[in-house]
């Protein structure tokens, strides 16, 4: 007893000097991939939840047009009270009278009945194959709901990056600029330089400065949109896993508009909504049909009203028939809802066709718009190698005295502008690549 209490007591010591568990720093930054964002933004979204609860009730409905054919058992039961009512009766040859309509103000009911629709005339399968259809075109439009997220979630994703390397180039550019200036004021206090090149270089150095902030407040305009989306903490700072860079070099684009035809889920969805047309128009043609129905039921009441004479106790009846119905005329309704489902039909046959139009010279603009993107960052690349060159020639110039403080000044503006301008070409890139993929239906 002794010995377990020891061990009990410095279990207990060693707990509470035991350091406490590290506790994740919610000023930690959160890496984030562009997978990862699109997953967590599938996780979130409102409208993915709401095209699932639209899928599910459409395959629920497709269990109520399936159960249309089966057989249905029910129980209906009541109590009714009437008012006394003189007794009829004959009188026997023994001098007894048999009561033939008793006084039964009580009436108690109960019956046990089925039913079963033999035919239809094709209407509750039609309206099945309706409702099938309809359900998959709900998952379509969940897939396009999913495309459409993953879009913007890549321009959120490559806005943030563009901000944050802009932010990046521009806050080289300023310490490139404090540095020159220091050189300037050097050579100004030397009496080497004018007033005036000091000047022009804090105007400049200011206007970098105040891009820089601009930047500053794209990059979390853009990380407020990205945590929108993604259901991040409203504060939480973002790091990008990946940049701008673009991994391979330019290749030629492979995509063609019958693959992009055959893999978007809105021409499933359009072609899907087709055959849910023209299968409810067979259902409504269906109304000129006669329909058959096997129905029967088993009756427990008192009293009986089918057993002659009646009598104030509880007796059993059954029956078995087959109803057979058949609507000559209904005032043109069948004519109607006929025609309501074929315009339906029409009118989405004339949609898909536009919807195709669309496709085709939407993947042939995407597919120029990568086109110009991928050569626009080649060019944007030699333009940042000429400019850096051209600043390297001039600042050495510089340092010799065989070129002005201006000159340096466009040199280094011009290299400014020539990063920014690659910048935005790579962003420019991958914003084309995922409409592509878009509209490919990638």
């Amino acid at each position: 007893m002794k010995d377990r209490l020891s061990v009990l007591l410095t279990s207990a010591l060693m707990m509470s000097l035991a350091p406490p568990a590290a506790a994740q720093d919610p000023s930690a930054p959160i890496t984030l991939t562009l997978a990862d964002a699109v997953e967590l933004a599938q996780k979130a979204s409102h409208r993915l939840a709401e095209a699932r609860a639209r899928e599910g009730g459409a395959v629920a409905t497709v269990r109520v047009r399936q159960t249309a054919d089966l057989p249905i058992v029910g129980v209906t039961g009541g109590y009714t009270r009437t008012n006394h009512v003189d007794e009829f009766g004959v009188r026997q040859a023994d001098g007894s009278l048999r009561i033939i309509y008793p006084d039964i103000p009580d009436n108690r009911r109960a019956r046990v009945f089925a039913q079963w629709p033999i035919y239809t005339g094709g209407r509750t399968g039609a309206l099945e194959r309706a409702a099938e259809a309809e359900a998959h075109a709900a998952g379509a439009d969940l897939e396009t709901a999913r495309a459409d997220l993953r879009l913007e979630v890549v321009r959120a994703y490559w806005g943030l990056a563009t901000a944050v390397e802009t932010g990046r180039v521009l806050e080289v550019a300023l310490s490139r600029a404090d540095a020159h200036l220091a050189d300037v004021r050097s050579q100004f206090d030397a009496g080497l330089l004018p007033p005036n090149d000091v000047t022009s270089l804090e105007a400049q150095r200011s206007r970098e400065e105040v891009q820089l902030i601009e930047a500053r407040n794209l990059r979390e305009s853009a990380a407020i949109e990205l945590r929108r989306l993604t259901d991040l903490p409203a504060d939480a700072p973002i790091e990008m896993a990946e940049r701008l860079e673009l991994s391979t070099a330019a290749a030629p684009v492979a995509a063609t508009v019958t693959d992009a035809l055959q893999r978007r889920p809105e021409r499933r969805a359009l072609t899907l909504r087709i055959e849910g047309a023209s299968e409810r128009q067979a259902a409504a043609a269906a109304g000129r049909r006669p329909t058959l129905n096997l129905a029967g039921g088993v009756d427990y009441a008192r009293p009986n009203t089918r057993i002659f004479p009646l009598t104030d106790r509880w007796r059993t009846s059954w029956d078995v028939g087959v109803n057979a119905s058949w609507t000559f005329w209904d005032s043109g309704r069948t004519d109607a809802e006929v025609a309501e489902a074929a315009f339906a039909a029409t009118a989405a046959r004339e949609r898909l066709a536009d919807f195709e139009t669309m496709v085709a010279a939407d993947v042939r603009q995407q597919i120029l718009n990568v086109e110009s993107s991928l050569a626009a960052v080649t060019a944007s690349a030699d333009g940042v190698r000429s400019a850096a060159e051209a600043r390297r020639v001039v600042t050495e110039r510089f340092n010799v005295g065989v070129a002005t403080s201006t000159d340096v000044l466009d040199a280094r503006v011009a290299l400014l502008q020539a990063e920014l301008d690659r910048t935005r070409a790579l962003a420019n890139a991958r914003l084309a690549e995922a409409r592509l993929d878009r509209a490919m239906g990638r």
